[in-house]
């Protein structure tokens, strides 16, 4: 299968490395060089295109989506900080016909993580003598405080049924891949749950597995309805 990546960054060249070990191969890379203007953005370009992955940034990320669907590519998006503008990409994808897959962060560590954190929630809700936080901190270069990752787990324990406050809070320094927390504390005890990454690679792998699913299937995902999928 042909792959494209849109926004040929750190992220874009860990996909691209990555990719002939899910059966792609990488036929096109945009960045600022040749996509500041989306002048990129063409049916030539596009032509034989099974699958694009977009890592770029909030501010860019809605049109690229946009733009893709109107070319009938489907999509794996791994920018955050841009969900205020879903329901606009959800319409285009869904008026073109084509799919896409989007998270606030493809590592399967973390939406396993996310998954334990919003039924520990569940649980600690019956409980408000014990306090809650979710805190993260990421690489210096990283764009959007909180992250999506971070803004994400704490929507998932509010839907999983924790009214209680959550003190939320977030730091940025040096080359940090991430890392994410949830705490629990009362005069008795503390129970902290914590994700730490490694490296880039967890999200390229899992970005490049959802693009290997969404081939050939239309409609609006997130990664984990995938992941979890049974």
């Amino acid at each position: 299968m042909k792959l494209a990546i849109v926004g040929y960054g750190k992220m874009g060249k860990m996909i691209e490395q990555l990719a002939p070990s899910f059966g792609f191969e990488t036929a096109l890379a945009l960045d600022i060089h040749n996509n500041a203007g989306f002048e990129g953005m063409t049916d030539e370009n596009f032509r034989g295109i099974d699958v694009a992955i977009e890592f770029s940034t909030p501010e860019v990320a809605p049109q690229n989506l946009v733009r893709l669907a109107g070319l009938k590519v489907n999509v794996v998006v791994g920018t955050t900080g841009w969900l205020n503008e879903m329901p606009r990409v959800r319409e285009a994808v869904e008026a073109n016909g084509t799919g896409l897959v989007w998270s606030a962060n493809y590592s399967i560590g973390v939406n396993v993580f996310n998954k334990v954190a919003a039924e520990a929630a569940r649980l600690f809700q019956q409980h408000p003598d014990y306090g809650a936080w979710a805190w993260e901190i990421h690489h210096s270069a990283k764009k959007d405080a909180p992250s999506g990752t971070l803004l994400r787990l704490v929507d998932l324990m509010k839907e999983a049924g924790y009214t209680h406050p959550i003190d939320t809070g977030s730091n940025r320094a040096g080359a940090h891949p991430g890392t994410h927390e949830i705490g629990f504390d009362s005069a008795a005890d503390t129970v902290t749950l914590r994700h730490t990454a490694r490296s880039r690679e967890g999200f390229a792998r899992g970005a490049l597995h959802a693009a290997r699913w969404i081939a050939g299937r239309k409609g609006v995902y997130e990664f984990r309805d995938i992941l979890f999928a049974s």
